[in-house]
């Protein structure tokens, strides 16, 4: 059940990742989304630490 959690966290993880690389590529990127973008991924990684 574990693997089942992690693998989850993990798609999580590389999914904000690609959306915070899109959102860099924009001309114009919006820094809210990408400020909040960031904290969740942050928080993904924390549970995927513990």
């Amino acid at each position: 059940m574990q693997n089942a959690h992690q693998s989850a966290l993990n798609a999580k993880h590389s999914m904000l990742d690609q959306r915070i690389a899109s959102e860099s590529q924009r001309p114009l990127p919006d820094q809210m989304l990408l400020a909040e973008l960031k904290k969740q991924k942050l928080r993904v990684k924390e549970a995927l630490a513990r």
